[in-house]
């Protein structure tokens, strides 16, 4: 028999993202672009590199534009054809048969619990790798692939949540919580608060990558409104703990967060600066830029 892989990601992306207004008026806040890509891109190839085929975005109202960028499209494709430009022509094909993508909508703002259980039905009997689209991470091993591996390795039943250090004055922003060491890279979690305003059990924080056992959604439906009168995801995490359990993978890599303005802008930079034909030119306008603000 062969052995299970990840085959669905979940991309909750139904927010209002009030903090980018007023560009997210009208355009999705995951549709800003790093670069020339848009942020939903780069969470579409890491899902690709960790063996995921198919991707359903949990969206809102006006949020179209992010299944469109993964679409064909036949009108500008045919004057890229005429105007014979073939590069633009070669990437517009490998972005529409990148990963299939599926969207379905969550009516009501409750919360990101709620968004994953939007995804039950077309999840249904298989494990679940979720997405926050507005953490972009940056490793030698795609931070999902590592996190299936981790899944794979104990058995399919416990889940797997990317875990990071933060400041301690941050805290209060993330899920934080206590653990105790497995291996290398690896620990088991005995408890997950979400945002604690005081006394948090460490500063380890859960950061946007959860790869879990399609059980999820059975303590999902039993999560009642939790902070902020929401459904929290890390509410029917912390009824994992024990049975089936819940692992955290220790991530080593960079993380930007592009739904803050300073983080966007973070992420822009680095980007920018792995692109070959952008590097040299762009670090000297840096250079010259802080020579300028320094005087």
């Amino acid at each position: 028999m062969s052995k299970p892989t990840l085959s669905k990601v979940v991309v909750p992306a139904a927010g209002l993202g009030t903090r980018f207004l007023p560009f997210s008026k009208v355009v999705p806040k995951e549709m800003l672009p790093i670069v020339d890509k848009p942020a939903v891109q780069y969470i579409a190839e890491e899902a690709v590199a960790a063996g995921a085929k198919q991707m359903l975005l949990v969206t809102s109202r006006n949020k179209e534009s992010m299944e469109d960028h993964f679409d064909m499209a036949f009108e500008l494709e045919a004057v890229l054809r005429g105007r014979k430009k073939e590069s633009e022509l070669e990437m517009l094909s490998k972005l529409s048969k990148l990963i299939e993508v599926a969207s379905v909508r969550q009516q009501q703002p409750l919360g990101l619990g709620h968004a994953v259980l939007c995804a039950k039905p077309w999840v249904g009997d298989e494990p679940i790798g979720v997405m926050l689209p507005d953490d972009l991470l940056e490793a030698p091993t795609p931070c999902m692939r590592s996190l299936w591996e981790c899944f794979a390795r104990f058995g399919h039943s416990m889940g797997v949540v990317a875990l990071m250090e933060v400041p301690w004055e941050k805290t209060h922003q993330y899920g934080i919580v206590s653990a105790e060491r497995v291996e290398e890279g690896v620990v088991r979690i005995r408890s997950i608060v979400e945002k604690p305003p005081s006394n948090p059990p460490s500063n380890l924080a859960v950061i946007g990558r959860y790869m879990l056992p399609p059980t999820l959604f059975g303590e999902l439906e039993k999560t009642g409104r939790g902070a902020g009168g929401e459904i929290q995801l890390t509410d029917a995490l912390a009824r994992m703990v024990d049975a089936p359990g819940l692992l955290g993978y220790l991530f080593k890599g960079r993380r930007f967060d592009t739904g803050d303005k300073l983080g966007f802008l973070e992420a822009n930079v680095a980007y920018a600066l792995k692109r070959p034909e952008l590097r040299a030119p762009f670090l000297a306008y840096l250079r010259q830029l802080l020579e300028t603000e320094s005087t």
